[in-house]
């Protein structure tokens, strides 16, 4: 497995859904490899919340899960992206129960990643993954440049109407 962090959170400029890109921890190239994965509205806000640490006026749903796992005297020591099929990703949360109990569950990534950023917990790919989501950046890309797409995220989020998202 290999440790990484969350890099970006932005909209894709064509079908206008957020993508949260994640980087090895230990790449630190101009021309390093990242992981795009696209998600939801509602769970790039989430996340986005988590980054930020903002507090909402009443807990949103991952804040509710990482309360019972903490009250429940677990503690989410990871979460481990482990494969893609069909261009789904699959992710575990992988809970410490104490006195050795530990237990993986299946969860989408993007529920993942906003359960992380709530408790701290790091993020990992699978090798396979990296593999075959990576995508190699062109050199010259910098953080300024990631920090500028989160920017314009935040930006849309100020704007958006929950109507949007109707069907």
């Amino acid at each position: 497995m290999v440790h990484v962090r969350i890099v970006s959170l932005s909209l894709d400029s064509v079908t206008k859904q957020p993508v949260v890109i994640l980087r090895p921890v230990d790449d630190h190239s101009d021309a390093g490899r990242f992981i795009p994965i696209w998600i939801g509205h509602a769970e790039a806000t989430a996340i986005l919340f988590g980054l930020q640490e903002i507090a909402p006026p009443r807990p949103m749903t991952h804040d509710l899960l990482a309360r019972i796992i903490a009250e429940m005297g677990a503690t989410l020591t990871r979460v481990d992206i482990v494969r893609i099929e069909g261009g789904t990703f699959f992710a575990n949360i992988v809970l410490d129960g104490g006195e050795g109990q530990e237990w993986e569950i299946d969860a989408r990534p993007s529920d993942s990643i906003a359960l992380a950023v709530r408790t701290g917990a790091p993020l990992f790919v699978s090798e396979q993954v990296l593999d075959e989501a990576a995508i190699t950046a062109a050199p010259g890309i910098t953080e300024e440049a990631a920090d500028s797409e989160v920017e314009r995220f935040r930006e849309f989020l100020d704007h958006v109407d929950p109507s949007d998202f109707s069907s």
